[in-house]
């Protein structure tokens, strides 16, 4: 399988949302939100793109829309499960790649999902693919909500947490070392921030609810820490782009509307 192998895109969508119900259907600029992203998606290389819903109405708004889409559980725990079974109702071989889009990125970059698409057939050893990008603002690296990522030298993941890592011994008092060429900190070094995408071989996706639940994981509230748990690697592929604003408020989703004009 080559860089340019054909994979498929998969979108989580679930209609239950605590801060913004019925959030895959929101109205942007006259278009459900989660055919937004699907419109977005389909203009990386993927082979095809496809709704992985929790409700026959989220796959009627996408069927209006020419999207494709599919009717799963509703007792899913997590996205992941989802697409486990996505990749059941579609027959997908165990090395096909799949890339997981989350439904919220209307302003997803197309580019960003053919690079992490491109991690796996060329890191044999990883069994997920993600990406990160460097972290600009000390408030970014002290924030709980931004979630930060350690590379090995081979740019796979050594760790990520919510806590600000790696954590600069000599420098604790400078929230902002990276930025003030303190002596002993690498040329050009940053922190990196986790991006929230992910590719996988469908086999691999198709295992992975079935690994326990990590300790880290839970503490952490980050799932893809279950993989390094039981010893899989994730390759990172890091961006000079910084993503486009997700949609998890309603004050998210008034910033796309107007960005998008509507």
């Amino acid at each position: 399988m080559s860089a340019a192998a054909p994979f498929t895109v998969l979108i989580p969508a679930r209609l239950a949302s605590t801060r913004l119900p019925d959030k895959p259907l929101a109205d942007i600029a006259g278009l459900p939100m989660v055919v937004r992203v699907a419109r977005r998606a389909a203009q990386s290389a993927a082979g095809r793109c496809v709704v992985a819903a929790d409700d026959a109405r989220i796959v009627q708004a996408c069927a209006a829309h020419g999207v494709q889409a599919l009717l799963t559980r509703t007792d899913h725990a997590s996205g992941s499960d989802r697409l486990a079974e996505a990749c059941e109702l579609l027959g997908l071989a165990d090395d096909d790649i799949v890339v997981n889009v989350q439904g919220d990125e209307p302003l997803i970059d197309p580019q960003l999902i053919d690079a992490v698409a491109a991690l796996l057939p060329t890191r044999a050893g990883a069994s997920m693919g993600t990406a990160a990008h460097a972290i600009s603002s000390a408030q970014d690296f002290a924030n709980p909500n931004v979630v930060k990522v350690v590379l090995d030298a081979q740019g796979l993941a050594h760790y990520f947490s919510r806590a600000p890592i790696p954590h600069a011994r000599d420098q604790a008092a400078d929230s902002a070392w990276w930025q003030t060429g303190h002596a002993g900190v690498p040329t050009g070094f940053a922190p990196l921030r986790h991006i929230g995408i992910y590719s996988y071989r469908a086999g691999f996706l198709r295992q992975f609810p079935q690994l326990p639940p990590a300790p880290t994981e839970v503490l952490e509230a980050l799932e893809q820490l279950r993989a390094l748990w039981h010893g899989h690697r994730i390759a990172v592929h890091v961006t000079d782009i910084a993503p486009g604003a997700g949609v998890d408020t309603p004050a998210d989703l008034e910033r796309v509307r107007a960005l998008l004009g509507g």
